[in-house]
């Protein structure tokens, strides 16, 4: 009975990972570019219940079978299907159609500068003419930050990343892949970090100007499973309530 409770137990906390993992994701329902989470759910490995000092079976451990321990969160994932196009008519607003990524220089707090990726193609110009991120990183072509002439009148993308002022070229979208995105992290701010083990490849992603990705999120979708998550972790509840009264039920039984 005991077991029971365990059992219960860790099917409720897995429920509560679950639910914040959902959360964060509708949430993020109207964030540029973002991509959905989800985790996956496994068993504890099974032990072994073992007969020890048992003067029946003459003071052999005997098997008696195995017993699992509940659930647990087995990993977490990333959704990196495409989001939808969405029509701004902003001329610093570009979104990728395809595989791969912006390269942004990201500064942290202590003044420390990287690399850093984005599917958020929310951009602006700064007054010394950086396109620049929402947070003011800098957005990076094939030479380093992209600056543009501060009279600018007009700026052009091409879909392979060219960038254009008021006719005149002035530097190539630093685009990239990865072969493995299980090598990509959230960073947090939209963006993403390469870990050990990330290998860079050519993206073959097309820009478009004036649109943005939206966030690959079903509203719907993520309701409905926040619905069966809570429905889960009451079921959890009143497994434990049931065999809390079972038990109190013996202590009393006993108590006669």
């Amino acid at each position: 009975m005991v077991k029971g409770l365990y059992t219960a137990y860790t099917g409720m906390v897995n429920s509560q990972y679950r639910l914040d993992v959902v959360s964060n994701n509708l949430a993020n329902a109207t964030t540029t570019g973002f991509k959905k989470e989800g985790c996956t759910t496994k068993a504890f490995d099974e032990m072994m219940g073992v007969k020890i000092n048992d003067l029946t079976v003459g003071h052999i451990n005997q098997k008696v079978g195995t017993m699992s321990l509940g659930a647990k969160i087995g990993e977490t994932y990333r959704n990196w299907s495409q989001g939808s196009m969405i029509n701004t008519e902003n001329t610093y607003d570009f979104a990728l159609s395809g595989k791969g990524f912006f390269s942004i220089e990201f500064t942290n707090k202590l003044g420390e500068t990287s690399t850093m990726y984005t599917r958020d193609g929310a951009f602006h110009m700064n007054k010394e003419g950086f396109l620049v991120t929402k947070d003011g990183d800098f957005l990076l072509g094939q030479t380093g930050p992209i600056q543009l002439p501060t009279n600018l009148n007009e700026l052009t993308l091409e879909p392979t990343g060219e960038v254009f002022a008021d006719g005149m070229y002035v530097d190539t979208l630093a685009l990239v892949d990865f072969e493995d995105y299980n090598y990509l992290e959230m960073y947090g701010e939209n963006l993403y970090v390469a870990v050990d083990g990330a290998t860079q490849t050519e993206s073959v992603a097309t820009v478009t100007q004036g649109y943005l990705e939206a966030s690959n999120i079903n509203v719907v979708q993520e309701m409905v499973e926040m619905i069966t998550i809570a429905r889960e972790y009451e079921s959890g509840q009143k497994v434990i309530n049931a065999i809390d009264s079972m038990l109190g039920r013996m202590v009393n039984i006993s108590e006669l």
